[in-house]
């Protein structure tokens, strides 16, 4: 027994080695791996500022030479519009897109088939960082509507039909942003270039079998080629990361509210589109000016035209017209531009539809239904005339103005040929919806008709007007 010699198993030499090593040691075997590694001819390194920081890019010491983004959400369809960009305002048009969130980006396919996410297909990338989330009921007339506005100034409008889809992806998109930003601030990137890399890989293989001399020549080589190339890029590339991060926190920090940007001018709301009570809060009156202008360009020169408010005008004009009234020019209805009253009604009627609440609120929807419900004559105008009451003064103010117009209209019916059934069929749904269509569009339509006949006929009553 005293002569066997016991052998120690192999890991146990190997700790043996590695508890005998000093610090610096470790390290230098460390650097020396890595030079080891990256023998392997490589493409030469960009010495630009702006290319360095895409090299060799890993995320807290995984394994991968690029960061690739988790992906969050995937495989939904929501639709997308483009509102703005660079904050230049862009003409709204809702696209579905197949929807892919990913921890710092939000990509938009145009190819609905959940193929395409392994297809690599093109996307439209919205970069999530240093952004901003809200929900919006002014910016479009759909349901379930929230927008992002990016750090670059461009804003993109999200829906889905599906309020719980919508609430799932908004709470997930508010994440996403929150973390993104935090992580710009203080991201572990590291560089496979750069000594702060290396002691994550404490796990690379320790050649003990190698002689002494080698090992410091090893050594005294590595550290050499290290300090001569491999420090210098480590040393100017965190320079860069530094810099760029101080200057994206200095213009996220100093970057100006939407109310600041607003209250100079610089940006400014729109009128189609825009909440009644904030376009008249924002204008100093009651009724909108558009509405104003609208109507009494049509009192000037409508009246007897034949199928006004039926025939429609040319869509081309009046979206020209909505231009105009969106950038706040000057508008003269009588300039020979707008000579066919047909575009002027066409634009008024678009206005109303285009409310993110309606002229008859939602919440009024209901209560007007059951009150036209009502047999008994003086009963339905004294119910109808108090729901009138309680609208909100802008409401209230505009719809007055609104009815004794198109009671005007109704003055001159034998020549432009609209009785109040007319009148009814085509301001019924422009001027009240119910805020959830439960299935009974045509049940509503009924009593959106009827509504509006009724107050048309009654609208002297109604709203107090002496009769001429």
């Amino acid at each position: 027994m005293a002569g066997m010699k016991i052998r120690e198993p192999q890991g146990a030499v190997q700790m043996r080695i590695k508890a005998s090593q000093t610090s610096g040691d470790r390290l230098s075997q460390s650097k020396s791996m890595v030079l080891q590694e990256s023998d392997v001819p490589q493409k030469p390194i960009s010495r630009h500022r702006r290319n360095q920081s895409q090299h060799n890019v890993l995320v807290g010491g995984g394994a991968a030479a690029g960061f690739e983004p988790s992906v969050e959400l995937k495989g939904e369809n929501l639709y997308m519009a483009k509102i703005s960009e660079g904050g230049k305002k862009q003409r709204k048009n809702w696209t579905l897109f197949l929807t892919v969130l990913s921890s710092n980006q939000l990509l938009f396919y145009k190819d609905k088939q959940e193929s395409v996410l392994k297809a690599g297909s093109k996307a439209d990338v919205v970069q999530l960082c240093g952004a901003v989330i809200l929900w919006t009921t002014e910016k479009s007339s759909r349901k379930n509507v929230f927008q992002i506005t990016t750090c670059t100034g461009s804003e993109y409008l999200l829906q889905n039909d599906c309020y719980s889809t919508a609430t799932k992806w908004y709470d997930a998109i508010r994440k996403a942003i929150t973390s993104s930003t935090k992580a710009e601030g203080g991201f572990s990137l590291w560089r496979s270039n750069s000594t702060e890399y290396l002691p994550r890989h404490s796990s690379l293989p320790v050649h003990s079998s190698a002689s002494p001399n080698t090992k410091k020549r090893n050594h005294r080589s590595s550290i050499n080629v290290f300090s001569s190339s491999k420090l210098k890029h480590s040393t100017s590339d965190s320079a860069d990361k530094n810099g760029v991060k101080s200057r994206l926190k200095k213009f996220i920090t100093r970057r100006p509210s939407m109310k600041t940007l607003q209250e100079k001018g610089l940006i400014k709301d729109r009128v189609f589109g825009c909440h009644l009570l904030t376009l008249c809060k924002r204008e100093g009156t009651t009724v909108p000016r558009f509405v104003q202008i609208c109507l009494a360009a049509v009192d000037k020169r409508g009246l007897d035209v034949d199928g006004i408010y039926r025939v429609s005008g040319n869509l081309a004009t009046i979206q020209k017209l909505r231009f105009i009234v969106d950038q706040e020019e000057d508008l003269d209805l009588d300039h020979s531009q707008w000579d066919d009253v047909h575009v002027i009604t066409g634009a008024l009627k678009m206005f109303f539809r285009e409310l993110p609440e309606p002229l008859f609120p939602f919440s009024f929807f209901q209560p007007f239904v059951e009150a036209i419900k009502i047999k008994d004559q003086k009963l339905k105008i004294q119910d109808v005339k108090k729901l009138i009451q309680q609208l909100p003064k802008a409401n209230q103010d505009t719809m007055k103005l609104l009815f004794s117009h198109l009671h005007r209209v109704l003055d001159h019916s034998k020549k432009n040929l609209m009785s109040t059934q007319g009148i009814s069929i085509v301001f019924g749904p422009t001027l009240m919806w119910p805020e959830m269509d439960a299935g009974n569009m045509a049940v509503n339509m009924v009593y959106q008709n009827q509504i509006v006949e009724f107050i048309l006929i009654e609208s002297q009553e109604l709203f107090n007007l002496n009769r001429n």
